[in-house]
């Protein structure tokens, strides 16, 4: 049996905002504006963070949602804290013969260029017993933080220890703690730099260092399975309807387009239609149609200008 609304359980929407909501054009924008006015927050939204971002920067974007609101969550509980291994520990296992810890060490040394100091010793032992990284996997795992730095900053720089600890940590909580497993990130994130420059290129967006939320989208659209031709077309409608690049709103069509198994240009020309019948809309009201012609107006006239901008362009 259908449940009715009761009074108290419904929510009003003010005219404006849907007229605003209906220009925006984004599901999930309006999915979290509905949210907000339940809640006025985020919390009890069970969204990945980059969705919910992705939402709010376009509500924001309309003035609809107030710019000191974040999607970022709470501070999750902190990790328990690595042991604070004594210069005994660290002497201990150089001089066990069974361990592998020696070799490792006289390995990172000879990769790094320098002498490890006794700080850099137990940050290593850190990685090695602490989170119980396979000698195997700390080697790529050096390797991969040198190849960084020099790619950021030019030949010859190497990292900190307390670098390259960090990107353990994070390797640990993906759980990247095999050979194979360390193999397959490292390959993923090359790709994912060369992808970086194609997704610019089909941007037309010039070469240049991309920052971590453009690097976060691009990962995710990857992830996602998107061909060339579906990132073009996403594109495009994002200026067709937005006239600039907006990232946010990209991501809004892509993942519908996802959520609809539609990862090619094929797929998505064949597919991305609305099943639904067309039914035939009630007449206006006149205040209704008065809004609407001077919408229609408003429109011609921004079209008028845009027309005008791109004759004085070229």
């Amino acid at each position: 049996m259908t449940q009715n609304l009761l009074p108290g359980s419904v929510l009003a929407l003010p005219d404006q905002a849907v007229q605003r909501l209906i220009k925006l054009d984004n599901g999930d924008a309006a999915l979290l504006y509905l949210h907000l006015l339940r809640r006025n927050g985020l919390e009890g939204l069970p969204w990945p963070v980059e969705r919910k971002q992705a939402a709010l920067e376009a509500l924001q974007s309309q003035g609809m949602a107030p710019r000191e609101l974040s999607s970022v969550p709470a501070a999750p509980i902190p990790e328990p804290a690595p042991p604070e291994y004594a210069l005994e520990d660290i002497t201990t296992a150089l001089s066990d013969k069974a361990s592998t810890f020696p070799a490792l060490c006289d390995e990172v040394e000879r990769r790094l260029g320098k002498k490890l100091t006794a700080n850099d010793l137990k940050i290593l032992y850190t990685l090695y017993d602490y989170l119980a990284l396979p000698t195997e996997v700390i080697f790529l795992l050096v390797g991969w933080c040198i190849e960084e730095m020099e790619r950021k900053y030019g030949p010859g720089r190497r990292p900190f220890l307390s670098q390259i600890r960090k990107e353990g940590f994070a390797w640990a909580r993906q759980g990247i703690d095999t050979v194979e497993a360390a193999e397959r990130h490292l390959q993923t994130l090359a790709r994912l730099r060369g992808r970086g420059a194609e997704v610019l290129r089909l941007l037309d967006i010039p070469p240049r260092p991309l920052v971590e939320r453009e690097k976060n989208y691009i990962a995710a659209w990857d992830a996602m399975g998107f061909d060339d031709g579906a990132l073009r077309a996403a594109y495009e409608r994002t200026i067709m309807k937005k006239q600039s690049m907006d990232w946010s709103y990209m991501n809004g069509i892509l993942r519908r387009w996802h959520e609809k198994g539609l990862h090619t240009l094929a797929a998505i020309q064949a597919g991305d239609r609305d099943p639904r019948p067309v039914q035939a809309a009630p007449a206006p009201s006149p205040a209704q149609a008065d809004r609407e012609a001077q919408q229609a107006r408003e429109d011609m006239e921004r079209m008028r200008r845009l027309m005008e901008q791109m004759k004085k362009e070229g």
